[in-house]
């Protein structure tokens, strides 16, 4: 659950901060639709300037009723990006070692990227940290998607000898795990326990496929995915509209989002 730190005076010892759950308990808003925006936000009185929250509760003084106002007069600029594209199953958080949201934005990151470039991709790996918002419950509109995935990541179609990926999987399981696909890693008080890719351990002599993002290539997370590459392709698909095509071609088929996860990351 998400929350708000608001800061507290009037203690002897200073400043004091206290966290409140962003669950609409104190007005009622809610996250608006193109077509729901009185009932999600509320009103604001263009005349007393009076605001009305969703669930009836008066704000006349402060701050209140004019940043409600802001807020209500800047959504018809942001109707595009309030479309319903989709519908969710569950709410789904990212986080480690892997989750539900992470397993089906990594996979999909792997199947869209062998079929452009159409060609087999063993292993794939993104970073939860390119994942900034959940995945809500219930409706889910074209703005859940774009800040869910916000960042001009293309994907990337490498090769890899199976030592520069027993490499990456060492550093994953030292020091920070991240978004897998096509693989089970167990990790045992920080140290690489095993590495199996396609069900099989790992093959330092080996050419594997791997897809990844742009981001990653040199540095970005503190992971160098191009180091060793024999080849590297860059697609023009960013990984938040690839996500975007998959929530629509859901809808179409009449499939709601869900996923599960798998146990392809083991940490003892």
């Amino acid at each position: 659950m998400l929350s708000l730190a608001l800061l507290l005076t009037g203690c002897q010892s200073g400043f004091v901060w206290e966290k409140v759950p962003i669950d609409s308990h104190r007005t009622g808003v809610t996250a608006p639709t193109a077509s729901n925006i009185d009932e999600a936000l509320g009103v604001v009185d263009t005349l007393t300037g009076v605001y009305t929250a969703p669930n009836g509760k008066v704000f006349t003084d402060g701050s209140t009723p004019q940043v409600a106002a802001l807020l209500i007069g800047a959504q018809p600029a942001m109707a595009e990006v309030k479309e319903i594209i989709g519908s969710s199953q569950k709410f789904m958080r990212a986080h480690a070692p892997e989750s539900e949201l992470s397993n089906m934005i990594v996979d999909l990151l792997r199947s869209e990227t062998s079929r452009l470039v159409k060609r087999p991709v063993d292993f794939a790996i993104t970073n939860f940290g390119g994942i900034r918002v959940e995945m809500p419950e219930g409706d889910v509109t074209l703005d859940d998607i774009r800040s869910m995935l916000p960042f001009n990541n293309k994907l990337v179609y490498l090769e890899l000898p199976g030592e520069e990926l027993l490499s990456i999987a060492n550093q994953l399981a030292s020091k920070k795990m991240q978004c897998i696909s096509g693989a089970r890693i167990v990790v045992n008080e920080h140290k690489l326990e095993s590495f199996e890719i396609g069900g099989k351990p790992i093959n330092p002599k080996k050419t594997y496929g791997v897809a990844t993002v742009d981001f990653l290539l040199d540095g970005g997370d503190s992971l160098y995915v191009a180091r060793g590459a024999r080849k590297l392709i860059q697609t023009d698909l960013l990984i938040g509209k690839a996500m975007e095509e998959y929530v629509r071609k859901l809808t179409a088929e009449g499939k709601a989002i869900d996923y599960s996860t798998d146990g392809r990351v083991v940490v003892k």
